[in-house]
Order: C-alpha cells, then structure tokens, then sequence
C-alpha cells in the first residue's frame, strides 16, 4: 500500500515542489491550498488529491484530514509548509496583520498537527515536517514578527518531538534559506510609514538589500530534503536546506552575539542612539 501525505500551502513554491515529488516516488499526496479549484495541473494526477484548507480555518483543516484518509486510506505523513511573511516597522503594523502572522505561521501550524495526531496515534506511526527558516535561527532587522513566529516554529516543535517520539510518532523540522518562489510577492508583506522618519534609514537599507537580490535555491532542492527528513527513518530533528542556510546557520552557530548582531547592526549601518542605563 503506498504511502500518503499531506501538505499545506501545495499550490506554488515548496509545498507544490513537494507534491510533484512525492507524487513522483509513488506517494499519495493530499495537496491542500486555499483555492484548489485554481489548480490545473496537480489536480490531473491519480494519486494526488488536491483539495481546500486554510491553516486559519479549523473546519478546513478538519475536512482536507478526513478528505485524505477517506480517499488514500490513510496519512502517513504532514508537511506543514503553508507561511506568510510580515516584515517592517512594528510601530507601523496594525493588529490585524500581527495576528495574521501569527494565526497563519504559528497557530495554523498546531492545528493542523493536532488535526493529524489522533489519526497518527491510532497508527502508531507518523511524520511531522514544519517548515521554518534560517529565520528561526537568527534575526534581521524589520523582521521581529516574522522572526517571533519561526522562532516559535522551531521552540514548539523540539519539544513536540520528546511527546510524540514515544508514540512512534517522529517530528522534523526544515530550515530553508532563500528560495526562489513567490514568497517575495504574494506571501510577503513589507509595512512602513514614511512619517515614522527615524525608522526610514533601515527601512531604506532593507529595501536596498532586497533589490540587490540574494542567493536563492529552487523549491526542488528544498523539497528533496524534505523527502530525506520524511523518509530517512532516523530521529535527527533538524535539517538545513539550501547552501546559503547551510552557511548561515554555521556562522551563526560559531560566533557569539556580540559579534554575529553586531555584523548585522554593521552591515544595516545601525548605530545605538539609547543613552546607557545607570546602575544604582
């Protein structure tokens, strides 16, 4: 009997690399997007069930669960990919789109595992792949909400791992560095207020950065490292994805804070204008 999984976020970029992979070696996929019935080309596929889910949508994710097992049999496996991406002036975001981030990269993400466990626990068996970043290992300016929520990503699944491990259940977690999808469009938001002079000098260097581009992967690559941390059968937790994640994460491991912000403060051209505090 083949295998199944499921992915959120199946219709472009890495969640949509994984599903043709997947597909490709023999799985069952369940492709789970917000609009399934804009997919043309995953939806022509035998052993692909493309349907609805919204990780800011309980019920939605109730159903694709039950969808897939209903058609497949089972689910052995979940690779919660689906991310949004929120950066900018925290003084400038409004409520609304801080809760977005959250709900979508951190919230969603629970549900979706704890939609998953009951039918995993009954098995026996069963993989957990969250997607998170080399941003939830390391910070960059403008970034403290998308940073707090893959920070949280990476806190909630290590310790996930020690609850479900004895239940045979087994959880992983994917650390991309730059990919080349449309993360940097549809699912990235930049917020700013050019009256907030004192943040534009930043906000100016981040945007200049980003036009100066930066090295990207394909989603094919990330995708065939997610098949490693599903099917390698080990206990190993982490896995780095893409060259530049794979340096980044080595210079941060190897520097202290000191000197790895204080590479970053440099290269944003920061320079702390908070008066020292006096001790007593």
């Amino acid at each position: 009997m083949s295998q199944t999984i499921l992915i959120t976020g199946a219709s472009s970029g890495i969640g949509r690399a994984s599903a043709q992979l997947f597909a490709d070696r023999g799985w069952n996929v369940v492709a789970t997007m917000r609009k399934p019935e804009a997919e043309t080309e995953l939806s022509q596929l035998e052993n692909v069930l493309v349907t609805r889910l919204d990780v800011t949508d309980r019920e939605s994710i109730a159903g694709a669960v039950t969808a897939g097992i209903d058609r497949f049999g089972r689910i052995d496996a979940l690779l919660n990919n689906a991310g949004y991406g929120a950066y900018g002036v925290l003084e400038a975001t409004g409520s609304e789109k801080i809760e977005r981030q959250f709900d979508t990269n951190v919230i969603g993400l629970i549900d979706t595992a704890k939609a998953v466990l009951p039918h995993f626990r009954a098995n026996g068996a069963g993989v957990i792949v969250n997607i998170s970043s080399v941003g939830g290992k390391m910070t960059f300016p403008l970034g403290s909400l998308y940073h707090g929520t893959k920070f949280a990503v990476e806190g909630f699944s290590e310790a996930l791992s020690y609850e479900l491990e004895p239940l045979g259940i087994r959880v992983k977690i994917v650390e991309p560095g730059g990919v080349d999808t449309d993360f940097g469009g549809r699912s990235f938001d930049i917020t700013n207020a050019e009256s907030l002079a004192e943040y534009q000098p930043m906000v100016q260097k981040l945007m200049a950065l980003l036009a100066a581009g930066m090295p990207l992967s394909p989603p094919s690559l990330i995708a065939e490292v997610i098949w490693t941390a599903v099917t390698d059968g080990t206990d190993q937790l982490r896995y780095e994805a893409g060259p530049d994640a794979v340096q980044l994460i080595s210079q941060r491991k190897a520097q202290d804070d000191a000197t790895f912000i204080g590479g970053i403060k440099t290269q944003y051209g920061l320079v702390s204008a908070a008066a020292p505090v006096e001790a007593d």
